[in-house]
This record gives C-alpha cells, structure tokens and sequence, in this order.
C-alpha cells in the first residue's frame, strides 16, 4: 500500500497552471473558482445527496488496487451519512485500458447505470482493459453500441481532461485521492478515518 499522506492544499499547493491561471496568487482556504471547478463540474457524477452540506471527492483509477478497495468504505461511507454528497472523478493514470474504462464509466450515465457500472468495473479480478470492460458493461444490461458512441461525446472527454487538469493543479499524488474541504488524503482509509475527515470539513463550515 502506498504511504497515506496529508496533502494540504495550500498556496504552494495551487502553482499556476494553464486551466486555472487565476488561483496563482491565492492560498488556503480552497479558492471559489477552484473549489466550483473541484465539486460543482456538470460532467461529474454525484452519489449520496445532491443537496448536502459537505462534498467528498475521490480522483479515482479502475486499475488502482486501492481504489478497488475503497468501493464498500464509500458504500459505507454514503449509507452512514444522508447529508452527505460525493463526487467521483475518473481520473485514468495507468495506461489506455484505464481511459477506456473511464470512459465507459461516464458513457453509462447516459443509461442511468453508472453506479452498476462502476461497481462492476471495481469489482473486476483482472485488468480493466477494453475486452474486460465491455463484457461488464454486458453484465449490467448497458447497450453496447449506444455505449461505444456515448464514450467519444465532448462531456466524456471534458471529465476526463478535467480531472488531469485539477489533479495537476493541487498536486495530487495519485489514486486514491480524497478531498473534502480544505483537506485531501492520498490512499486507502478506513472509514472511520473517512468519517472524521467529512466531520473536519463539516465544523469548518461552521
């Protein structure tokens, strides 16, 4: 397992980049324009409530063993907190079996089965790859065609180079990368740990 790190994100954090030249100057708390960009993005899906008053983020890959571990503390994570509301971005860090991956995860949205797709994408013993996925997307009643032409759609690609862009921006580690509030953890957690870091984000609001 990777070592879990506290990342804070700071000014030093926020280095100027191309897609958001603006947060140059900025430090903590989490600037407007990047905390909108972060958990607000249209092209995101949300689990949990859509209404609540604290937003979880997790930058995921579907062929990060740790990810594939943290699906049932976010099941649990979810069920345990109605006031909850929970972003996933698909972030594809290792390699074009992963983008493909991701991109069929968001072309299901289009199919209402998102949340079945990328429980069955997590759930995989091998690789996800573009043969493994289409066969999961089979598995959860996903049309197959209407998916192939859903994954090239600029909102599917815009998710994709989105999350490259932020991740770059705060200086994310890698996957699993949780952010809620101010305060972001790179690697698998407990849900306990989990709880605690909504809790942080949750007093903060006041």
């Amino acid at each position: 397992m990777p070592t879990r790190r506290l990342l804070l994100l700071s000014g030093a954090a926020l280095a100027a980049t191309a897609a958001f030249p603006a947060l140059a100057q900025r430090a903590n708390p989490m600037p407007d324009e990047l905390r909108r960009a972060l958990e607000r993005d249209p092209n995101v899906p949300v689990l949990g409530n859509p209404q609540g008053d604290v937003t979880l983020t997790e930058f995921f890959d579907y062929n990060c063993p740790f990810c594939r571990k943290m699906v049932p503390v976010m099941q649990q994570l979810i069920a345990s907190d109605p006031n909850l509301r929970v972003v996933f971005r698909e972030w594809p860090v290792f390699g074009e079996g992963s983008e493909f991956a991701a991109r069929a995860a968001l072309a299901s949205l289009g199919q209402g089965k998102y949340w079945q797709m990328h429980a069955g994408l997590m759930g995989m013993k091998g690789r996800a790859e573009e043969a493994t996925v289409m066969r999961t997307a089979r598995q959860v009643g996903l049309d197959p065609d209407r998916l192939r032409a859903d994954m090239q759609k600029k909102h599917v690609s815009d998710h994709i180079q989105g999350s490259m862009d932020l991740a770059d921006h705060m200086g994310l580690a890698g996957t699993p990368s949780l952010i809620a509030g101010d305060e972001a953890v790179f690697g698998q957690i407990s849900l306990g740990e989990l709880q605690a870091m909504v809790a942080r984000a949750r007093r903060a609001l006041g």
